[in-house]
């Protein structure tokens, strides 16, 4: 625990020295389904939940191994002092029932949990935070046009401890204690496209670190259904593979997520395959949107819209100015 709480006060420092935004949503914002951390943060005084329970297989052809799996994953998220700052904790409890596809011996059944992660995050870079398109009144073609600050993506840095337990039946290699889970997460925001990527470090100075690349890619098809694809790379000395998740979530109500997924791999060392459905609920407690403007953006902003009520007026006086009558009355 005293690892936890060195990262999380880190954390806190760097958000003091920084400015706070708005992060908060009327409808809920879910991790789920799929891997990856979404930049944003779920809002101060909110309180989410995101569980699901999955089913799935690992056929092992060196080992000669056959897996049933069942599991089952809890994350909490709460929005902490800052916009920016999010607590969030990950639990997975999983059964596996093992069997040897060739031989007559009973399967070996191991039950436990398989991970136990407790961690924080926070914004370092927003693009979205001051954005704003101004109309062109004489170009259709400048409004439509691409803009390159629109690849400028939203910055998130993360830190969490890992436990591991010898005691464990899911760990007969790895050292006992807490080890550093670290991740940068870039996230882009198209409309009703958002694309994250989050880039792993897990157990990062141990005898076996795992790197790790998630790249999701979310479309909402309208304000209550989402579909997601997703593709997963994972490199290490214990476990490497290439993993690719796709599936859909469903909003009951703007705090009520549901959601259905699947996986699957490219080897078989072991073959994989995984479906999982959950659901997401959040505790709303939040008050107001904590903003505190940059004065030069602002002055900047009211510059710009008075800059663009000039030029409307007059557009207006050139139209006004025309008398088609030629009676003197406009």
């Amino acid at each position: 625990m005293h690892t936890v709480r060195i990262i999380v006060t880190l954390l806190i420092c760097v958000a003091t020295t920084g400015s706070i935004t708005a992060q908060y949503t009327e409808t809920i914002n879910s991790n789920r389904p799929g891997e990856s951390q979404g930049a944003f943060s779920v809002g101060t005084r909110v309180l989410q939940v995101e569980t699901g329970f999955d089913i799935g297989n690992d056929t092992h052809s060196l080992l000669q191994t056959d897996t049933d799996i069942l599991g089952y994953n809890l994350n909490l998220r709460y929005g902490l002092f800052f916009e920016k700052l999010e607590l969030n904790g990950l639990m997975r409890y999983q059964r596996n029932e093992v069997s040897f596809i060739s031989g007559s011996a009973s399967p070996d059944v191991i039950a436990g949990l398989e991970t136990v992660q407790i961690g924080a995050k926070y914004l370092i870079y927003d693009p979205y935070k001051y954005a704003r398109d101004e109309v062109n009144l004489y170009s259709y073609h400048a409004n439509r046009r691409f803009k390159w600050k629109s690849l400028i993506p939203a910055v998130t840095v993360y830190a969490g401890g890992v436990f591991d337990f010898t005691n464990s039946q899911f760990n007969s290699i790895r050292e006992d204690g807490i080890s550093p889970n670290l991740a940068l997460i870039f996230q882009h925001n198209w409309g009703r496209w958002v694309w994250v990527n989050n880039i792993i470090v897990d157990r990062a100075g141990t005898t076996y670190p795992t790197n790790s690349w998630i790249t999701t890619l979310t479309h909402s098809f309208n304000s209550k259904f989402a579909g997601f694809a997703e593709y997963q790379l994972i490199d290490g000395d214990l476990y490497a593979d290439y993993l690719v998740r796709a599936g859909a979530a469903y909003l009951i109500t703007k705090n009520l997520q549901v959601d259905l997924s699947g996986l699957a791999n490219f080897k078989d060392t072991p073959t994989r395959w995984n479906v999982s459905a959950g659901v997401s609920y959040r505790l709303d407690l939040h008050e107001k949107d904590e903003i505190i403007k940059d004065r030069d953006a602002d002055g900047d902003k009211k510059s710009s819209s008075k800059r663009q009520a000039e030029r409307i007026n007059k557009n207006r006086k050139r139209k006004d100015a025309v008398d088609p009558d030629g009676d003197g009355i406009k």
